[in-house]
């Protein structure tokens, strides 16, 4: 027996003796990682204490073989100097910058160390691959996976992290980033996108200095509302639409986000990206898996033109629902009636939308609530039941009614929030956010669901279910969020011992969860997304939402501007644009702006008179024919608003045979504004042969396109056209066809 358990010791002891010589063994091997693109590579290395580093940003290397050699270009080893180049940056040890992850473990301890383990990259097709990468605290059983997906012909990498530990208890994330870039680069401009309600995606750009910039949002819901989590880095000097190096990124979350740009003392980058852990440590059990939100973006070396068509090629294919199909063009009753209509006004509508030719009638806010009617944004949220005064017959009624007139129908919804003057808050008053000690504070007369509590998710997937079940041929769904969160605290979370600080990262998966449900059983229906205007806008709720609402602003001078930033992120299928009596502007300027995405209208269309009808007639139908090259063709941005006097865009099919050109006066101050240069095209072939001509023209104006309309793609693309904009002529749009 003694000699057997000896026997057994020896075993043991050069087991462990193995295990330790195959660690020393793998930290003496350096392990290089790239991920890499067509046309940039990130490069990632262990160092000799087996922590993963980035060694390199750049365009990608030709010699496989001199990988491990580009670490030695680099000083990364002068702490004194705060160079710190780690993937993923732990808190609590070797590391006193910025942490990408902080923890406390079950039994207190706060340390972190992430060691490298393995990594695998799995491919897809020729196009796009996921590579994996292992860390391991060697004193706790605690885990951290980086992944990085690539999709090398479009120069996009979608990044995000997985968290699990094997500990005793649970485990409290403290900060637990998606992404920790670093850059080696000597000067860095970054482009943030501020705002508030109506004044969304105001563009600003800055140099980097020594510190930490941060872009951050602690709304809840809503959450792009005065600050964005998209933004543009160029490296080495400001962000050009053609050339120089540019990321263009989004961390693709619908709540608190947070994004920190580092300069450190040897003026290099560091990126930390991820829910914002404001008021949100989360408490992890053993054994499941946190996933972090994407950081995506896109990388060029051409500049932001082609980052941004990489970006929307991606966004089509890859991301958003039904990206490379079509959209309905629809009438809007919202501008028209508010909240005082009944059945009869709006149903004589049907005839207008029919008349001037869109796809679809929508029926907006206030059509429900009976004990609470929905007569203005005080009472009714909450209460999906049709108003019996305003709609007796039903919505089935209205839907049936719009098929008659041969049209679509429609409807607004704002399911996540509640009145305080609502059945739902008499009923379910557990089931709303809001703290049980202090008084309630509104956002427009609202407050917030709590989809933490599976009860509410189902309520909440109910009130879409109900919509199609008794109307199984409603077209459309405009998916409103107006309030945010005040007061956080959930009855449910407490109810179940769950600490109150999941609350923030726990309402947004109970909303993708119910979206998820709804895509389940409804795939194909086309969803706007909405939120109080520009709110939400991301490609993780784009998954699930054919399109978004920019801004409340429909003021057409302030949307060029609006849409030409968004445009940065988004293709134009993705982008609602209504024509509204906003503004000072004429019918066609505000027709053809709109025209530069998902055209809708909301107007009273009896109240036009008969020139501005027939124009809508006629620019509906010269939309029809000209909308798959702006839904699906590369946009270029010729003349920049924020620059010139005139705005100027345009959009190219895929084989290069057709373009349309938007062109927009947008400083009036100066009578003789833009009528002296062309417009110089991009985006053609320059061995064919183009027509060009004017669109849009107003009944009994003259087009002031040149008699001799054909030109080489070689001419446009040097020369140029001028459009003619001037005070008489506010907008011009041209199309450009290839003669053959």
């Amino acid at each position: 027996m003694k000699e057997k358990l000896e026997f057994c010791l020896n075993k043991k002891r050069v087991f462990t003796l193995f295990f330790m010589f195959g660690v020393i063994s793998l930290w003496a091997q350096k392990v290089t990682i790239p991920i890499a693109t067509n046309s940039n590579m990130i490069l990632l290395q262990t160092d000799d204490n087996n922590r993963l580093m980035t060694v390199y940003f750049g365009k990608p290397l030709a010699n496989t073989g001199e990988y491990l050699a580009v670490s030695g270009a680099y000083n990364f080893k002068d702490e004194n100097a705060g160079i710190y180049n780690g993937t993923y940056t732990p808190a609590g040890t070797w590391n006193l910058s910025e942490p990408a992850i902080q923890v406390k473990h079950a039994d207190g301890n706060p340390s972190l160390e992430l060691k490298y383990v393995s990594h695998k990259t799995e491919k897809f097709d020729a196009n796009s691959s996921i590579t994996s990468i292992v860390l391991k605290d060697p004193v706790y059983p605690f885990e951290v996976t980086l992944f990085y997906k690539i999709w090398a012909k479009e120069n996009v990498i979608e990044q995000w992290t997985e968290i699990k530990h094997n500990e005793k208890k649970a485990v409290l994330l403290q900060k637990f980033a998606s992404a920790n870039l670093y850059f080696t680069n000597k000067d860095f401009y970054l482009t943030s996108f501020q705002g508030q309600y109506l004044k969304e995606m105001q563009p600003i750009e800055s140099k980097l200095l020594q510190g930490i910039r941060t872009v951050d949002s602690k709304l809840g819901t809503r959450a792009m509302l005065l600050q964005n989590p998209n933004f543009i880095l160029s490296f080495g000097k400001p962000a050009s639409d053609t050339d120089g190096t540019v990321m263009l990124g989004q961390l693709a979350w619908s709540s608190n986000f947070k994004l920190d740009f580092e300069i450190d003392s040897s003026k290099n980058l560091r990126l930390i990206a991820g829910v914002n852990p404001y008021a949100s440590e989360y408490l992890l059990p053993a054994n499941q898996v946190f996933k972090t939100p994407s950081l995506i973006y896109a990388l060029s070396n051409n500049g932001t033109g082609e980052a941004s068509r990489n970006l929307h090629d991606w966004a089509r294919k890859y991301r958003v629902l039904d990206g490379e199909g079509e959209r309905l063009t629809l009438l809007n009753n919202w501008e028209a009636t508010y909240f005082d209509f009944d059945e009869n006004k709006i149903s004589s509508l049907f005839k207008d939308a029919k008349d001037i030719g869109v796809d679809m009638f929508l029926l907006d806010d206030g059509w429900f609530g009976n004990k609470y009617p929905r007569n203005d944004d005080k009472a009714g949220l909450g209460d999906w039941k049709e108003n019996a005064k305003k709609l007796p017959h039903g919505l089935g009624y209205l839907v049936k009614e719009a098929k008659k007139e041969g049209i679509k129908f429609g409807i607004w919804i704002e399911p996540e929030m509640v009145n305080p003057k609502s059945e739902l808050y008499e009923k379910h008053l557990d089931w709303v956010i809001r703290q049980p000690e202090r008084p309630e504070v509104y956002y427009r007369n609202q407050l917030v669901l709590d989809l933490s509590n599976p009860e509410v998710q189902d309520f909440v997937f109910g009130i879409v279910d109900d919509l199609f079940v008794k109307n199984p041929e409603l077209a459309f769904i405009k998916w409103d969020c107006n309030a945010v969160i005040y007061n956080a605290y959930s009855a449910y979370l407490n109810k179940k011992g769950i600490p109150q600080s999941n609350l923030y990262v726990d309402y947004i998966r109970g909303l993708y969860k119910v979206l998820e449900r709804i895509r389940a059983k409804y795939p194909k229906v086309p969803m706007m997304l909405c939120s109080g205007g520009g709110g939400r806008g991301d490609y993780e709720m784009l998954k699930y939402f054919t399109e978004f609402w920019p801004s409340d602003d429909t003021e057409p001078i302030e949307r060029i501007f609006m849409q030409w930033d968004y445009s940065y992120f988004f293709p134009s299928i993705t982008t609602d644009n209504h024509v509204t009596d906003w503004g000072k502007q004429p019918l066609k300027f505000r027709v053809d702006v709109a025209s530069m995405g998902k055209l809708g209208f909301d107007i009273v269309v009896s109240h036009l008179n008969d020139k501005d009808k027939l124009f809508c007639k006629e620019a509906i139908k010269n939309y029809d024919s000209f909308k798959d090259v702006v839904w699906h063709g590369d946009l270029y941005r010729l003349v920049n608003p924020h620059e010139n006097d005139i705005a100027s865009l345009m959009y190219v099919d895929k084989d290069k045979g057709k373009a349309v050109v938007f062109n927009y006066l947008v400083n009036n101050r100066f009578m003789m504004t833009a009528t002296a240069l062309p417009v110089v095209l991009k985006g053609l072939d320059p061995n064919k042969k183009y027509a060009v001509k004017e669109l849009n023209i107003y009944p009994g104006a003259s087009s002031k396109m040149p008699s001799e309309n054909i030109f080489s793609g070689d001419f446009l693309m040097k020369v140029g056209i001028n459009p003619n904009v001037n005070l008489y002529r506010t907008s011009v749009v041209l199309e450009i066809t290839e003669v053959k």
